[in-house]
């Protein structure tokens, strides 16, 4: 039976980043990782591209929830202790500088995930934070004061512990097992699958501002949009995966989607185009590009609007200026099941939110049982918002646990 202070489960950011503060607070503690596979941080070293998406540049704690379909609610008190501007001076403090980019995400400088990692494993190593690679852990039990943790390779006896497994549906049935209750998990960040004519063949086509509705819901997002191999994707697509999380596991991601691309009403488009026909009578439509649109998504939408190459503008009738309003203000397209975004993928469930003290993040259930990151019911849109939550809930954690 191996003894620690404080036993962290899970190798990953909010593990780590929470070892790491409780050690520095309190180096009279022995704090331990335990990490079931033969790796660290794997999840930090894909994030962005292998840029490591640190977090975002939004520093008002009203506007950073507002990117967490769940756990906004529960976030905004943690995000006046701890949070942007904490991260970057966090950071900074061990030689780990940030860049904001025009999106607001924030990269180290070096524009390498290899910095954070080096980053946590010389600062874990200099607080002296121990690292067992290999440890599956299969149960936890509570006696009196003190946690028993049975692992693959031996128990471990821990007056304090730290759950930081991120979705791990092993570790949410342990903790079933000890009280608590879990949200089913569903993927959250995904693409969608589409096959369409009208995007056909234009795969890197991106539409910079545009309108996504979920017909027959309340659900919508706007933002870039992003024309694959295998549907759509970027900002537009995955907020709306997002927010929509629950409700398109439901109908087994099998549904219809309507999009402005221009972000007009039809009413208005539609006085636009009657304009273009007197203002560009002798061009054809299918050349004359508008609304700052990309000139191959232009023209598979004039295609789609019952005109040829060759139509004028002078030509097109009442029904062709139609058709083309709708297809710029109201296409509707089939989304035929998903695709996981990059290697990254965020899951929506876990430990339910009102079995929490957010002031700590602290178990509700038992006593000096501690929760952060994605172990939690709580998930985010792409651009650094998942680590921010890791960064938050870890630092409010390990700061109670050292006390």
């Amino acid at each position: 039976m191996i003894i620690k202070d404080v036993i962290i489960i899970g190798g990953g950011a909010a593990g780590f980043f929470a070892a790491i503060n409780i050690a520095e607070q309190n180096p009279n503690l022995k704090v331990a990782i335990l990490e079931r596979g033969k790796e660290v941080l794997t999840k930090v070293k894909v994030s962005g591209g292998g840029r490591c998406n640190v977090t975002n540049a939004e520093f008002i704690p009203q506007e950073l929830v507002q990117n967490y379909p769940r756990g906004y609610k529960e976030l905004l008190g943690p995000f006046h202790q701890f949070m942007t501007g904490d991260t970057i001076e966090w950071f900074e403090k061990r030689d780990v500088e940030l860049k904001i980019e025009e999106d607001g995400r924030m990269f180290p400088v070096s524009n390498s995930s290899q910095t954070i990692i080096d980053c946590f494993l010389n600062e874990a190593k200099k607080y002296k934070v121990e690292v067992l690679l290999n440890h599956s852990v299969k149960t936890i039990k509570k006696e009196v004061s003190v946690f028993e943790i049975d692992t693959n390779q031996g128990n471990f006896k821990s007056k304090k512990i730290l759950i930081a497994t991120g979705s791990n549906p092993k570790i949410w049935n342990v903790l079933q097992n000890l009280g608590h209750s879990v949200s089913q998990p569903v993927p959250s960040l995904f693409t969608f699958n589409i096959s369409d004519e009208r995007i056909k063949e234009i795969p890197g086509v991106v539409a910079l501002n545009v309108e996504v509705k979920i017909v027959d819901t309340d659900l919508w997002s706007e933002g870039p949009l992003l024309i694959t191999h295998w549907g759509m994707s970027a900002p537009a697509i995955l907020k709306l995966s997002a927010f929509g999380a629950i409700e398109l596991a439901k109908r087994d991601y099998k549904f219809q989607i309507e999009i402005n691309f221009i972000r007009k009403s039809f009413e208005d488009c539609f006085d636009v185009l009657k304009g273009f026909k007197h203002e560009l009578s002798k061009k054809t439509v299918f050349k004359s590009t508008q609304f700052d649109l990309p000139k191959r998504l232009w023209q598979k939408l004039v295609l789609a609007s019952d005109m040829d190459s060759e139509t004028r503008w002078a030509d097109l009738n009442k029904n062709q200026l139609q058709n083309l309003s709708n297809q710029l203000t109201n296409a509707l397209f089939i989304v035929d099941g998903k695709s996981t975004f990059k290697e990254e993928f965020v899951t929506a469930g876990g430990v339910n939110l009102k079995e929490v003290n957010f002031k700590t993040f602290e178990s509700k259930l038992h006593k000096n049982m501690y929760f952060a990151g994605e172990v939690l019911n709580i998930d985010a849109v792409t651009g650094g918002f998942n680590f921010q939550n890791a960064w938050t809930g870890a630092y409010l954690a390990a700061h109670n646990i050292s006390m």
